[in-house]
């Protein structure tokens, strides 16, 4: 196959739909190219998120071009020849190193913040579960419990479980996901033994890394305006100082004022026009300009236009929709597509 072309001299139609393809629609194309047996062995290896959004981007890739597919493919097999063997079981490597010269137990707690996904493979299950069949699962369970199951769910999935445990009770369990740092050993083998109630999959007990004020914060991210205000403002009431760091944790819209003009861009293309101009009907003007100059001066202009047709908007509406925009940038920012700048190192 050619040594892969310099992106820069292809025509520019074709440059234009190259570099709009993310990681998951690079990913998607070599899945396609592989076949349905050899790209289903490739995809039980990954996440349920990780599916979810390869499986939207696989659909979206028959719209693209047959020269971007093939400069796809070459652009793959140039990453291959500059790989080299040595990152190839990286991760056993270094837990056998790190077991032999700290022995097992501080082996595994530095294994804990270093390799998170090294955790209790016990609770691995509930990533593929609906939100409400684990909230009827742990509704039951002590505060901390629940607190520890939500830290190791993803952020979006644990603002959805929130949603649907009693209210009286969540503004605790964001305490506790708030204080929580490092479960150890005893209080994993207790969680495991309440997971075994419905599934039979056993593991290690170790030390884990979970939770912590950025969990919390990230947490509420997701949740809808309502449940945050309802449990933020129950949780000033129990703990002031835990509800005040986790508010200088949270990514609001207005955060978006810190992001550079590329991120703004990817943003806008991956929102709904509509409920861009609702958001931006609350938002204060360097926000709102920080959009503005990122349209070209005839969208521009067609943009404000309509956004005026929309005429007075209720506050719970602009709120919410700003919500579902810091939403989307979030995944897009877990997906490594844009970088978001705030107050917490994640977003750095």
């Amino acid at each position: 196959m050619a040594d892969l072309v310099d992106i820069d001299t292809l025509p520019e139609a074709l440059r234009d739909e190259i570099e709009g393809l993310t990681h998951a629609d690079r990913a998607a194309v070599l899945l396609l190219l592989l076949g349905e047996e050899e790209a289903a062995n490739i995809l039980k290896y990954m996440n349920p998120k990780e599916v979810q959004r390869l499986g939207a981007a696989m659909v979206s890739a028959a719209d693209l071009s047959q020269e971007a597919i093939n400069y796809v493919l070459d652009e793959f097999v140039a990453t291959l020849k500059g790989q080299s063997s040595l990152g190839l079981g990286a991760a056993d490597y270094v837990e056998n190193v790190l077991i032999k010269a700290l022995g097992a137990d501080k082996a595994a707690s530095v294994l804990g913040r270093i390799m998170p996904e090294q955790g209790s493979k016990g609770l691995e299950i509930l990533r593929w579960m609906d939100a409400r069949a684990i909230a009827d699962m742990i509704s039951n369970e002590h505060p901390q419990v629940i607190a520890i199951i939500m830290s190791v769910l993803e952020f979006e999935v644990a603002a959805d479980v929130l949603s649907y445990l009693p209210s009286d009770v969540r503004p605790e369990i964001v305490q506790r996901v708030g204080k929580l740092e490092t479960v150890q050993p005893a209080a994993m083998q207790e969680l495991e033994a309440i997971m075994k109630k419905q599934f039979s999959n056993n593991s290690s007990a170790r030390s884990s890394t979970v939770g912590g004020v950025k969990s919390a914060a990230k947490i509420m991210n997701f949740a809808k305006v309502e449940m945050e205000t309802q449990v933020m403002a129950g949780l000033m009431g129990i703990d002031e100082e835990m509800a005040l760091q986790i508010q200088d944790q949270m990514f609001t819209f207005d955060n978006l004022l810190d992001v550079d003009n590329k991120a703004i861009q990817i943003v806008m293309r991956n929102v709904d026009q509509d409920l861009l101009m609702t958001a931006l009907k609350g938002a204060s003007d360097p926000v709102k300009e920080k959009f503005f100059e990122n349209m070209s001066s005839r969208a521009r202009v067609m943009f404000l236009d309509d956004m005026e047709a929309k005429g007075p908007m209720r506050v719970t509406d602009v709120e919410e929709a700003q919500k579902n925009i810091m939403r989307t940038a979030r995944k897009l920012s877990d997906a490594g597509e844009l970088v978001l700048s705030g107050s917490g190192d994640d977003f750095v």
